[in-house]
């Protein structure tokens, strides 16, 4: 029997680094995955159906809503973002963890259904750090930058809500404490159960 693998909720403001975090935790890796939303926004310059988002209609995605298919769901400047159900139970029954990366409203509902998800909140190391992070990213004009800005200060407002803090100040540092935590998570007697259960017994005997 598999140990069954932990989901990681990560939330943060636009701008923040999330991803970039997530990415770079994630490469390599065949036991942590992260999900891949169910969006309907339009695909950016660069970004890959399945890949980064799984792109679909506003009527796909309220048929889908209609049949309870998503874990969580969303909507975000007019735009609707949803995670699989089925997708993370069956990663997460493989002994696979899985990363949610969504905002506070999604971690709420996630938490009510999977009580011994883990949550982190990563924070930019100033206002003024995160609006330059939006600018350069060259994705947004001023009104949707202005906007994000207006509602990275309600996001924030919610960290205490979550278990673990990330200041996302150097990049290093902030992806050595993410791993940190996964590795605290994994090292969790409760976790660690059926890994061990055969050396217990020998050292018991």
């Amino acid at each position: 029997m598999s140990t069954k693998g932990t989901l990681f909720i990560v939330s943060a403001p636009s701008g923040a680094g999330k991803t970039s975090l997530v990415k770079a935790l994630c490469e390599n890796s065949d036991t942590l995955r992260t999900s891949v939303s169910f969006t309907t926004r339009d695909i950016r310059p660069g970004e890959e159906h399945g890949v980064h988002y799984h792109f679909v209609a506003h009527d796909e995605f309220e048929a889908m809503l209609e049949r309870s298919e998503f874990l969580e769901s969303a909507n975000v400047f007019g735009n609707h973002y949803g995670t699989s159900q089925v997708w993370v139970e069956q990663q997460l029954a493989a002994g696979i963890d899985v990363i949610l990366e969504i905002d506070w409203q999604g971690a709420l509902q996630v938490r009510k259904l999977i009580p011994d998800s883990v949550s982190i909140f990563i924070l930019p190391p100033s206002r003024q750090a995160l609006e330059e992070r939006l600018h350069g990213r060259g994705q947004d004009n001023a009104e949707v930058i202005a906007k994000r800005m207006a509602q990275a200060k309600d996001e924030m407002s919610h960290y205490s809500e979550f278990e673990y803090l990330i200041i996302n100040d150097d990049f290093s540092l902030a992806l050595d404490d993410f791993r940190a935590v996964v590795s605290a998570q994994r090292l969790h007697a409760r976790r660690q159960h059926h890994a061990t259960e055969k050396l217990i017994c020998e050292l018991l005997s």
